[in-house]
């Protein structure tokens, strides 16, 4: 299945709509783009879930870095729209459901483009380096934004931290 991020900006707000997986392969290029989109004094973050076929724990990861950096800033929020069951029970699982506003329903986003990015296979060492520091922000995140979820990634963390210490030390 062919996924993408589709990006937007609509007034205040910007618009992410995933289609097929919100995955580790696409969450490097996410954070990037939400880093950006700060910078430039955007506050209002809209993700569309509508054709999200599923979401690993790097992508949830890197949207709870998304509202934890707003929270840290003082104002913004990151709303989920058009959550399917299963995908509220991924966020709620992980007790995202208290940081970010979910909604089954919601606005129809903008017209939006592709977020580019390039798949693992083709990535050279120094992005899969990147990669595994995405994941690695991102499941901190994940224990930041709910405590509960420390044992559950304490075996990740641990793996990613010495992963990218090697990588780092064979640079």
């Amino acid at each position: 299945m062919e996924s993408s991020i589709q990006v937007g900006v609509s007034g205040p707000a910007v618009w992410v709509k995933v289609e097929g997986r919100g995955n580790f392969l696409n969450s490097g290029n996410l954070k990037e783009f939400a880093r950006e989109m700060v910078d430039r004094g955007y506050r209002e973050f809209i993700v569309d879930l509508a054709n999200c076929a599923m979401m690993d724990s790097t992508f949830m990861g890197t949207m709870a870095g998304m509202a934890l950096r707003l929270k840290e800033l003082g104002q913004g929020h990151l709303h989920i729209v058009h959550c399917g069951t299963r995908s509220h029970e991924l966020l709620s699982g992980l007790g995202l459901d208290q940081l970010f506003d979910i909604h089954a329903n919601g606005a129809s986003a903008p017209e939006c483009e592709m977020l580019a990015g390039k798949s693992a296979a083709e990535a050279p060492r120094d992005q899969k380096r990147e990669q595994a520091h995405t994941m690695l922000e991102a499941h901190e995140a994940l224990c930041e934004a709910a405590p509960e979820n420390v044992p559950r990634f304490k075996d990740v963390l641990d793996y990613l931290k010495q992963d990218l210490h090697q990588k780092t030390a064979s640079k």
